[in-house]
């Protein structure tokens, strides 16, 4: 077994995950502790975990998240710091609609899909099902968590739930309504709930809040160029990103900690004062159980659900009459695509740069729905031309080229009790000196609150250091 030497007088921090946490996490002890020997580890083949581009019809596309949440500041904070200004764009459109009963019904002002009692739901919800929405029923008892779906249906009516709220749900987190935590994954209906208030009042109009930027933002080229960004910085500012690389254990000595990667032919220690555990719930809990014992069993019990993207490079003239920046699906209706994306209509710059190309996509896959994604790419393909082109009455599509990205275990679900769950974690994991988390498993799964987790596992890294510098006389 070989060990990396050190100089005694520095200090080194270990992430294991090369994605946006933890790579948003060795940037910020890089930049409050400059000189930190900071080593970032990933399996992957390269940065980014979730956040990826690939050649599509002769261009970068992304085949991950496409766009980040813009009205919470971390991950616009984040591009701040890191991207060109001039790259970061806001969508050309944001006009969704809804496939549900054979249509396209334009998408209504909602809260993650509960409507306002201003907002036109005609044609969404039959006459009935939206008098049942607008009879709102009296606010129940929640305790200390509740489903979304239950809780959304009894408020509102079943229908509310099946054509709405499953389907914006399902685009975030791939979960069902019926399972997902209501005080996780809606923290504000959460509050309104609590205070048993109307779930169909419009929210308070913030005057502090202007319009200098849109509910979300992408990036030219491709929102999976911000792995890529960050990566460069951390390397810029001295730190060592590594791919390739399977964190094997993590081990503890009197003060230090190693962690134990390579093949079992020729392993390797990489010794550290810290470790920041950025992967996902399965592999954290694995990491983390020697030392965290509790901790790992808390995210082991988080399941997982698996999905996929499917791009289609298709020619511009055909889907230039397209309305939109795409539609969600409910699952009631039984389709095998979630929701579609007009790629190209959404980012002047992807259409810009794809010419006569244009890009669409589909996502497949949901929690407890492994079925669609056991099909092989070529059937994926077909299902989401088919079905893309029902929705929008158009002939059939000719595919240029095509990309199916599926990420096995991508979404962790936030089940009820969720909230509950991650304090024990984070309880457990603060008793032992030196360990933090981070990742998509925490406190959302959207970027914004994936960087979050970030600075979260970063402040208790650079207090563990400052500690250790106090009692050496630093």
């Amino acid at each position: 077994m070989t060990a990396e030497r050190r100089d005694p007088s520095s200090r080194t921090v270990v992430v294991i995950g090369g994605g946006v946490a933890g790579l948003t996490a060795a940037r910020d002890v890089l930049v409050a502790r400059p000189g930190t020997r900071v080593v970032v580890l990933d399996a992957s083949d390269r940065v980014g975990g979730k956040l990826r581009r690939e050649s599509i019809g002769g261009h970068l596309v992304d085949v991950g998240a496409e766009s980040m949440l813009a009205v919470r500041p971390e991950a616009v904070a984040l591009l701040d710091e890191v991207a060109d200004p001039a790259d970061v764009v806001a969508p050309a459109t944001t006009s969704a609609r809804v496939w549900s009963r054979g249509e396209l019904h334009p998408l209504p002002r909602t809260r993650i899909g509960i409507p306002f009692a201003d907002s036109d739901v005609k044609g969404l919800l039959t006459e009935a099902e939206a008098a049942r929405m607008h009879a709102e029923s009296p606010a129940p008892e929640v305790g200390s968590d509740v489903s979304v779906g239950d809780y959304v249906a009894a408020r509102l009516g079943d229908a509310v739930v099946d054509r709405l709220v499953e389907p914006l749900l399902g685009g975030v987190y791939a979960g069902r309504s019926r399972e997902l935590s209501l005080r996780a994954t809606m923290p504000a209906v959460w509050t309104t709930a609590r205070e048993r208030g109307s779930l169909l009042a419009s929210p308070p109009v913030d005057p502090q809040v202007g319009q200098a930027r849109p509910a979300f933002v992408g990036l030219r080229g491709g929102v999976g160029r911000l792995p890529e960004l960050l990566a460069d910085d951390v390397v810029g500012r001295g730190g060592l990103v590594e791919t390739g690389v399977i964190a094997r254990g993590v081990e503890r000595t009197s003060s230090r900690w190693s962690v134990l990667t390579g093949p079992t032919t020729e392993p390797r220690l990489v010794e550290a004062d810290a470790v920041v555990v950025a992967v996902p719930p399965v592999a954290a809990a694995r990491l983390l159980r020697p030392h965290a014992p509790g901790a790992a069993d808390e995210l082991g019990a988080v399941e997982v659900a698996s999905v996929g993207v499917i791009t289609l490079a298709v020619p511009a003239e055909q889907v230039a009459s397209w309305a939109g920046s795409g539609f969600l699906v409910p699952p009631v209706d039984g389709r095998g695509i979630k929701a579609s994306t007009f790629s190209s209509a959404k980012w002047g710059w992807l259409a810009a740069e794809g010419a006569d190309t244009a890009y669409v996509r589909a996502s497949v896959g949901r929690a407890g729905e492994n079925a669609t994604l056991q099909r092989d790419d070529a059937d994926l393909v077909a299902l989401a031309a088919l079905e893309i082109a029902e929705a929008v009455g158009s002939g059939p599509l000719r595919i240029l080229d095509s990309h199916v990205q599926r990420w096995g275990g991508g979404l962790p679900q936030y089940a009820v009790g969720h909230v509950d769950r991650i304090e024990q974690v984070r309880a457990d994991v603060a008793r032992v000196p030196g360990l933090a988390v981070a990742g998509a498993a925490y406190d959302g799964v959207g970027i914004p609150a994936v960087v979050g987790s970030a600075h979260l596992a970063a402040d208790v890294v650079l207090t563990h250091l400052r500690a250790l510098g106090d009692r050496a006389g630093e």
